[in-house]
């Protein structure tokens, strides 16, 4: 089971859905509902579509991610530490934020 998931489970009282990418689907989505009692909703594209479609919550992700990505540290995977990359988007997203308030 993941690290991450597991810490979640201390920081979060009230989470209750965890909203994901299909490359999570299987044991993980059990395991989850088994050892937390959370749900864990899997965002799946189609392929039959021929034109674009939003997908439910997963914007929400994709947004983020694109964000990280104009931070040189964060564009690719240079870190060696676990804890250094989770440091780099703290401070990324600090710096969103305080951009936010300083407009």
């Amino acid at each position: 089971m993941a690290d991450v998931i597991k810490t979640l489970n201390y920081r979060f009282d009230r989470l209750t859905k965890i909203f994901a990418d299909g490359g999570y689907r299987g044991e993980l989505t059990g395991n989850v509902r088994s050892f937390f009692g959370w749900d864990m909703e899997i965002s799946l594209r189609t392929d039959k579509v021929s034109n674009f479609q939003v997908l439910p919550k997963r914007w929400i992700v994709e947004r983020t991610f694109s964000w990280f990505e104009s931070y040189r540290r964060l564009s690719k995977d240079f870190e060696f530490n676990p804890d250094t990359s989770e440091a780099m988007i703290q401070l990324a997203i600090i710096k969103l934020m305080l951009n936010r308030i300083n407009k």
